[in-house]
């Protein structure tokens, strides 16, 4: 797989699923699963229409060893991707990213890319709803973080300031989001009390 620029990105085959390669190639693999089932759920009880953003890729080479069975050797990013999720919810577009961090004492600013704090940096100038979810694997809690609370950590770390939030800063200036059933992150909870 490859970026728009040409620069390569390793993909993995059939790996050891407990190597330290593949266990880093999951990470937020299962606040994202959450996340998902979430939506399936809300949107099944018509709440709202969230949905992950797919990332769109540019096949360029597929290798057809069988009729049945086709390989993919070579593909591009056709652009970098924005956050994961978007949709509607009472009428209000809504978007946000989901991370997440085996970090015991603070979430580092290199999850994100410029790209995306720019996008959500849009959408909070067009009065949309964006926030990112943080989820701290070693509590197994998981927070909503308002985009604007974010920003200034973002830009911060370019005038000497630290490179992540302090996990006691997520706490003060976050919201703990509620785990459940069937509703295993209730973030629509949350976005009531911040953003409603």
């Amino acid at each position: 797989m490859n970026y728009p620029n040409g620069k390569k990105v390793k993909t993995q085959h059939a790996t050891n699923k407990n190597s330290p390669q593949d266990r880093f190639s999951n990470r937020g693999m299962t606040l994202e699963k959450d996340i998902n089932e979430t939506n399936k759920y809300y949107l099944s009880r018509g709440l709202c229409v969230i949905h992950k953003k797919p990332t769109p890729v540019q096949i360029v080479k597929v290798d057809y060893p069988k009729r049945s069975a086709a390989v993919i050797k070579e593909a591009y990013f056709k652009q970098a991707s924005t956050t994961d999720y978007n949709g509607l919810y009472k009428g209000r577009y809504i978007d946000f990213e989901a991370k997440e961090t085996k970090n015991k004492t603070s979430f580092p600013l290199s999850n994100f890319h410029q790209h995306q704090i720019e996008h959500m940096e849009d959408i909070v100038r067009h009065e949309g709803i964006c926030f990112v979810i943080i989820r701290f694997q070693v509590y197994n809690e998981s927070y909503i973080f308002p985009a604007v609370k974010l920003f200034p950590y973002w830009h911060r770390q370019f005038k000497d300031g630290r490179k992540s939030i302090p996990y006691s800063a997520v706490k003060d200036e976050g919201t703990l989001i509620p785990a459940g059933y069937p509703a295993l992150v209730d973030y629509l909870t949350i976005v009531d009390e911040i953003f409603f």
